[in-house]
């Protein structure tokens, strides 16, 4: 993390060096200096300790690497976890309830008859979503009936046995801003030139193929987009699959088996980690951006080789994501491309969240730190996000796309994308590239990058605790206590803003979030409206627990062996 500094909080050494105090409140240690709560103007500030450069870590960066993730609070730590035990307390005491008859049951059970079969439902893995998910089910799921624009229509709806059913009322909640569609860049619309590209290529091709890429399945339309996303990443070959989540979970399994060693960022996407279990490789998790946990699982497996045997491993795998849609973080990646070098591993990097979205291009987080494509071994992403559109891709040399067209099985199996999802990528990527004549995708990619850091400029101003990147459209606001977590969606909703909030188990325990993702489609009017209505919300439910003790996220315990500036 990047702390900020003052010229009021500079401290003159003996040796003539200038040491520069963070002013974020973060407390000294030994001496006044702290490693990474300061940056140094020379090359050490005193001779027997080593200082590392967080933001600029060796040279490998070559613009300034800004996160923030804010300690929790102790009181708001504490009054989290009494609020969980009270939840729990009482969900005991309503199952006790329910078994006596005095309560009406309304989750699933075994009938009577069913007793000495095996269980189909287990009591205590449904403990959380009986007592708690349900008090705030109505957050989530709520259906709309527009396009998921920059501001959307909802179908209001009530329920009267506390969320476990739902009734529509028949009417809707109109112009409501949309704070939480992956709509990076505005593409999902119903109108421009996008919109009348797939209606013209539905009336020529049909919605569907009805058949595999093998098959009957492969149109002109799919070589077409295959080549341009190439072209779009600066890579040999692309290959495009139905769906982002298998690409993910059916490719992975292609690429790597038993005898293989897949090194995984504990943070990642359901669709990695369920690709890596069903290659059959053995998994290995490290701590989320951490480049120490990294290194060291890399050593040790160099090191020690397979278990039992000590064999060497056939295959080494960083799995790696470019922004992580619930931190609002960015890979560190140069270093990430560091050490894959330095011990011959091969690495994955999923730009689902930051292809479109990162970078002057819009090419994603390997343009965004300056990079060369050719350093990763396989790019995969979707045309979800900032494409508004489906499916996903995979990059790469063109001998690892053909090997994966052949044993793929979402490339064998898998149904070929539909024609007016194709056009409608195709026609945004375009855009973007600039290849339609004009300069609309720039501008789109600009506007987004100029909304993230003005939005999450504004909430930090306002005391809110944000997490991630200063430079990531992903924003999660803490919330922290499970009760705030249903009435700041309601609150908000009752105000025409949608928003996503996420809690346990999809978080931490003690970090429920609202998530909003930023878009180019968002006016400056619109985000202060949702900036006005967020800071009455948070004063309504008191969310404002903001002390500026920034911390960073990589407090290096130990030191790595890769090239490292000192500075």
């Amino acid at each position: 993390m990047l702390i900020r500094m003052t010229e009021s909080s500079v401290k003159k050494l003996s040796n003539g060096d200038r040491c520069y105090r963070a002013s974020n409140g973060v407390k000294p240690g030994k001496n006044g200096c702290v490693k990474n709560h300061y940056l140094y103007q020379k090359q050490h500030c005193y001779p027997e300790e080593k200082i590392y450069h967080v933001a600029h870590n060796g040279g490998l960066y070559k613009r300034p690497f800004n996160e923030v993730f804010e300690e929790t609070p102790m009181l708001v730590a504490v009054l989290t976890y009494m609020g969980y035990g009270i939840l729990t307390l009482f969900g005991y005491l309503r199952d006790f309830l329910r078994d006596w008859k005095i309560e009406k049951c309304q989750n699933a059970t075994e009938r009577e008859e069913q007793k000495d079969f095996v269980p189909l439902y287990q009591d205590f893995e449904n403990f959380y979503t009986r007592n708690l998910y349900m008090r705030i089910r109505d957050s989530w799921n709520r259906p709309i009936c527009s396009v998921p624009g920059a501001k959307f229509d909802v179908m209001d709806r009530v329920s009267y046995d506390y969320n476990w059913t739902f009734k529509y009322t028949g009417k809707v909640v109109k112009d409501v801003i949309n704070m939480g569609s992956y709509n990076y860049l505005g593409f999902a619309e119903n109108h421009g030139l996008c919109a009348d590209a797939a209606a013209d290529v539905t009336m020529k091709y049909g919605v569907g193929v009805s058949s595999t890429r093998r098959e009957m399945g492969n149109l002109a339309k799919h070589e077409e987009l295959e080549k341009l996303v190439a072209r779009f990443l600066g890579v040999e070959a692309a290959m495009a699959f139905g769906m982002g989540f298998a690409t993910n979970s059916m490719n992975i399994p292609a690429l790597v088996g038993k005898g293989c060693l897949i090194l995984s960022d504990e943070l990642n996407h359901a669709s990695l980690v369920l690709g890596a279990r069903l290659s059959g490789a053995t998994i290995r998790v490290f701590k989320h951006n951490n480049m120490q946990s990294l290194e060291k699982l890399l050593r040790d497996a160099i090191v020690h080789g397979q278990p039992r045997t000590h064999r060497p491993w056939k295959k080494i795998l960083i799995l790696v994501e470019g922004i992580y849609s619930m931190e609002g973080s960015i890979i560190r990646l140069p270093e990430v491309i560091a050490l894959k070098k330095k011990y011959k591993a091969f690495l994955y990097l999923d730009e689902a969240h930051s292809i479109g979205a990162l970078g002057p291009s819009g090419k994603g987080v390997v343009e965004y730190f300056g990079l060369d494509p050719k350093d990763v071994d396989i790019m995969m992403g979707t045309f979800t996000k900032s494409f508004g559109a489906a499916g996903g891709y995979i990059g790469g040399k063109k001998e690892l796309i053909d090997y994966l067209f052949t044993h793929s099985h979402s490339a064998v199996y898998a149904t070929s994308m539909s024609p007016p999802v194709v056009e409608q990528i195709i026609t945004s990527m375009k855009c973007i590239m600039g290849e339609d004549g004009t300069t609309f995708g720039r501008d789109r990619i600009q506007q987004l990058a100029e909304n993230t850091r003005y939005f999450r400029r504004k909430l930090q101003e306002m005391g809110f605790i944000i997490y991630g990147n200063i430079d990531s459209p992903v924003v999660p606001l803490m919330l922290y206590m499970p009760a705030k977590i249903g009435a700041f969606g309601r609150e908000m909703l009752k105000r025409n803003i949608g928003v996503v909030v996420v809690g346990f188990p999809a978080t931490p325990i003690i970090e429920s979030r609202a998530r909003f993702c930023l878009s180019a489609a968002h006016t400056k009017e619109m985000l202060d409206t949702a900036l006005r209505m967020i800071s009455e919300v948070g004063d309504l439910l008191q969310l404002k627990y903001s002390r500026h003790l920034l911390v960073p996220l990589l407090d290096r315990p130990f030191e790595t062996t890769y090239e490292e500036n000192e500075e």
